[in-house]
């Protein structure tokens, strides 16, 4: 792709389904049209190269980027950073929609590091079920090692293509909970993949200069760092894990969303009864169509009889592209034809209930995460918002028949009076919380910036439920429809009732024109949800000064985190 092609592509996903992007218009420091960071450290690669996130919505012509050999190499860029006035960002996959790691309009001063090169190792000990890797190493790989030595996790994002660094950094989650009768085996967790953290080593100040500590889970000074949002740089992690799981994953499309989003005992096929019986789902749910997708996970040492084997991830093979016949509505529906949303959501939801049958993946089975994993990079490139309704167990289903309640009357709504801002589906799922006991590891801190970090003063606040409502990127009128949306949310779950904080991988903090630009829910909603309920000593004002303590002149930072904390 030629530099005008990118520059032309980060608009709008105006040609239909994005496909995988790789990295384009790198340009040598010899060949650099601009004067390179002066005085670079001499053997380490230094070269221009545009940028993008996954969504293309937040993109960078050229940014200065270098490739570590070691985490040597990044102790000695800190410094150089240090010392030359420059900001340092690990760059990984890039598979996010918040400006953690570049912000739009990225000062001429910050240098990328991409951590996929060469921090990529990985180690497993079978016998103590745990795991380490580099910072820069792909889930993909990580996974597969661990399945080799007979190690999994409980839950995992849907794609692979991330990296464990960048994963930690947000407390990137799957979908689990424990399904009635269920104990939690020995190394797992139903929270996040930060709640697995045994210990990690980042690149620190140490009083008069930056270079490697490592941290134990029982070290107070790690609560910041175990999902720290890019303000820090963690070069290695060691993460607890259990024996691994053979899990059965069924599809359903015949369940209308009336039934299973239903009012909480209303009874029959509703999320909440999937839940108890397996304590695993998602549900996908395509605007204007009557039945959602809805994936449910079950521990099944045995093959079903009626299941499928399968020995490698990604067996939805009719979701890596979207079909031809909805490619070619994309580009009228960013340019204002929002009446086809509802033919391209039917297109949508047709191709998946297609495509189980054809592929006969309706009901596979196999190990963890050849059924978790099934989000590859040539997935349609869709922008999303993300919440996690911290409840009770037993106030999962209200909580999602609210939400759905009130996604469709505005959805409804705004196709009155002839707007669609929302053309791709919302997504559902439900995990545990961040029970640091979960690790086996007496004294172990809680990380204290995951979005499901427990509650001390709500015991009972045992789950979090997760929105994500996805639209295509430049859709007209989306970034209002996500602020009235994000209005109710904040406003709806409160008191003894539940509590929200944003998934800080996705948009939040939203005006009528953009996302993380809300300056009150930058400056005072986002930080009380972090205070709530949290003693003085461990909640967001101490975070940020754990932060600032290990990087006092802010070299592992941006523009928009100099605001957020």
């Amino acid at each position: 792709m030629s530099r005008r092609g990118f520059l032309a592509g980060t608009g709008a996903v105006a040609a239909g389904a994005a496909f995988a992007w790789t990295p384009v218009f790198r340009v040598d420091r010899a060949s650099a049209a601009t004067a390179a960071p002066p005085g670079f450290p001499a053997g380490i690669p230094l070269y221009q190269q545009a940028w993008r996130n996954w969504a293309g919505e937040l993109a960078v012509d050229s940014i200065w980027t270098a490739t570590p050999a070691s985490p040597a190499d990044v102790v000695t860029i800190a410094n150089w950073a240090h010392a030359n006035g420059w900001r340092v960002r690990a760059k990984g996959k890039g598979h996010g929609w918040s400006p953690l790691v570049v912000p739009p309009g990225a000062a001429a001063d910050v240098l990328l590091v991409d951590t996929t090169a060469n921090l990529t190792g990985i180690s497993v000990d079978a016998a103590a079920m745990r795991v380490t890797a580099g910072a820069g190493a792909s889930m993909d790989a990580l996974l597969a090692r661990m399945e080799q030595a007979g190690l999994g996790f409980t839950a995992t994002p849907a794609p692979g293509d991330l990296t464990v660094g960048g994963v930690l950094a947000i407390d990137a989650h799957g979908t689990a909970v424990p399904a009635r009768g269920e104990t939690r085996p020995a190394g797992h967790t139903y929270g996040s993949l930060s709640n697995a953290i045994v210990r990690l080593t980042a690149v620190v100040w140490n009083g008069s200069a930056y270079a490697l500590r490592t941290f134990e889970r029982t070290d107070p000074a790690i609560e910041p760092l175990l999902a720290h949002l890019g303000r820090t740089f963690v070069t290695e992690v060691t993460l607890q894990a259990g024996a691994n799981q053979r899990l059965r994953c069924r599809s359903w499309v015949n369940v209308p969303a009336t039934e299973m989003f239903a009012a909480p005992g209303s009874g029959g096929r509703t999320l909440a009864s999937y839940l108890d019986s397996a304590g695993r789902v998602e549900a996908i749910w395509f605007p204007f169509t009557a039945n959602p997708w809805l994936k449910v996970w079950s521990v099944s040492p045995l093959k079903p009889l009626f299941s499928r084997q399968v020995s490698q991830p990604y067996n939805y093979s009719f979701s890596d592209n979207i079909p031809p016949e909805a490619a070619t509505l994309i580009g009228q529906l960013i340019s204002g034809n929002g009446g086809l949303t509802p033919t391209f959501s039917q297109i949508q939801y047709a191709a998946v209930a297609a495509g189980l049958v054809a592929t006969l993946t309706w009901d596979i089975w196999g190990w963890s995460k050849n059924t978790q994993l099934y989000v590859r990079p040539t997935t349609l490139r869709v922008t999303a918002n993300g919440y996690a309704v911290l409840c009770r167990r037993s106030d999962v289903q209200r909580v999602v028949h609210e939400f759905v309640g009130f996604y469709t009357s505005r959805l409804n709504a705004a196709a009155a009076a002839g707007r669609y801002p929302m053309n791709s589906p919302v997504e559902i799922r439900v995990t545990g919380l961040d029970q640091p006991g979960d690790t086996g590891i007496a004294g172990a801190r809680t990380p204290v910036l995951s979005a499901v970090r427990p509650r001390p003063d709500h015991p009972e606040w045992d789950v979090a439920v997760w929105f994500d409502a996805l639209t295509i990127p430049g859709t007209p009128g989306a970034a209002t429809f996500y602020r009235e949306l994000e209005q109710w949310v904040l406003g709806n779950y409160t008191g003894s009732y539940a509590a929200v904080r944003p998934e800080w991988s996705k948009g939040w903090a939203y005006t009528d024109s953009a996302a993380w630009a809300d300056p009150g829910v930058l400056g005072s909603t986002v930080p009380d949800a972090y205070r709530a309920g949290q003693p003085a000593s461990s909640g967001w004002d101490a975070a940020k000064a754990g932060l600032t303590a290990l990087d006092p002149h802010r070299v592992f930072g941006n523009a928009f985190l100099d605001g957020l904390i």
